[in-house]
């Protein structure tokens, strides 16, 4: 069939007007030359382009058939519908967690990834931010923006301490976080207040304010932790952190002075205990040196007696065996240990008819330094006892 035979409409259609082309002769075919498009031989592009514009004329002026107007509807309706359909494609980044809802009821959860829902409004993601750290503060956020309605607290011992302090938090179940409370982050903060509260209560001040910051800050993670689960609210508490602890301004001049007496008693404490413990030791030296010296005197005085009687039960066995000779014994040792440090001669004066003048060196200890000699003393030794007198 050649493209120019007006005969069958071809794929546009009849021509406009409804005019019937088959009366009308036909082009001829022949010639010498190379057919070209629109020539002889040739497709009519022009006027097919030309009956396509007037075609779409008709249908939007609704001139055209009832059969066209149907096709381009059910093209346009196919692709709105697709265009809804694939409205329900979703993408949820690896830091997310998808919450599906049907008809505004909570549906399913999603992991990261590609993921499809219907349309709305049949069904509506909300994406969570599952594993971004949050951070609520608490007492202010500067000393700009101070609030001590949230800081200002009450110890166990009766003081007031103003503690600014944050929370780190993130989202642990993301339809929880969603649903349970009406606003997650004011749930945060009203719980951290109380349970610092709580802490703070049963502290005493000054380990808040100095070495028990660490103890306090465990205590209310934990105290945030099993209030927030008690509710449902699908948050994790990740770190509680003390800002600042101290007294309110207003009395801090006061606390500084209270402190000061505080470390003057505790200086004057220590130096008395130092003291203390120094008379102590010193007492407890002397004591055990006292005791010492007596237990070796009274060792020296025991072996000595010990010693003696030893000496006397052996004199004693002599004495028996002979009496005499052991009682002369007895009396030359005796006098030999009494003369032996004195400065007396004994002369037997048994003859003697001038007295007996004696040098002065004789009367000179040998270990003293000279001296002048002292008046010579003579004495007469009385005769010694016999054997037989002694008996």
């Amino acid at each position: 069939m050649p493209w120019n035979d007006n005969a069958n409409p071809g794929p546009w259609g009849s021509p406009s007007g409804g005019d019937d082309k088959r009366d009308q002769p036909r082009r001829p075919t022949g010639g010498g030359g190379p057919r070209r498009p629109g020539g002889p031989g040739g497709p009519d592009f022009n006027g097919g382009f030309e009956r396509l514009v007037q075609q779409l004329r008709d249908m939007m002026s609704g001139g055209g058939g009832g059969r066209s107007q149907r096709n381009v509807a059910a093209i346009v309706a196919g692709g709105a519908f697709a265009a809804y359909a694939l409205s329900g494609f979703y993408v949820v980044q690896p830091n997310e967690q998808a919450i599906v809802l049907t008809f505004g009821a909570y549906s399913r959860s999603e992991t990261p990834g590609l993921r499809y829902h219907l349309p709305a409004p049949i069904e509506h993601v909300e994406k969570v931010p599952v594993t971004s750290l949050k951070k609520t503060d608490v007492g202010g956020s500067g000393a700009d923006a101070d609030a001590p309605a949230e800081s200002q607290m009450l110890t166990s011992d009766e003081q007031i301490v103003d503690v600014d302090f944050s929370v780190t938090w993130r989202v642990a179940d993301a339809s929880r976080y969603l649903f349970v409370t009406r606003d997650p982050e004011a749930a945060v903060k009203a719980v951290a207040e109380s349970a610092m509260r709580e802490v703070v209560g049963k502290t005493q001040l000054q380990p808040i304010i100095s070495t028990g910051r660490g103890q306090v800050q465990q205590q209310t993670a934990e105290l945030m932790q099993r209030t927030l689960d008690a509710w449902g609210a699908g948050v994790s508490i990740v770190e509680v952190q003390i800002r600042s602890a101290g007294p309110p301004p207003e009395v801090v001049a006061a606390f500084r002075e209270v402190n000061n007496a505080e470390q003057d008693s505790d200086s004057a404490e220590n130096e008395a205990n130092t003291y203390r413990n120094r008379v102590v030791n010193e007492a407890k030296g002397d004591a055990s040196r006292i005791t010492n010296a007596a237990q070796a005197y009274r060792e020296q005085a025991v072996r000595e007696a010990t010693g003696e009687a030893a000496r006397f039960n052996q004199i004693y066995t002599e004495y028996r065996r002979a009496p005499g000779v052991t009682r002369d014994r007895l009396y030359i040792e005796t006098m030999q240990r009494i003369l032996q440090s004195s400065n007396k001669v004994v002369i037997d004066a048994k003859g003697a008819s001038a007295p007996i003048i004696l040098p002065p060196d004789v009367f000179r200890p040998k270990s003293a330094p000279p001296a002048p000699a002292p008046a010579p003393v003579v004495e007469t030794a009385p005769a010694q006892p016999t054997a037989k007198g002694a008996q």
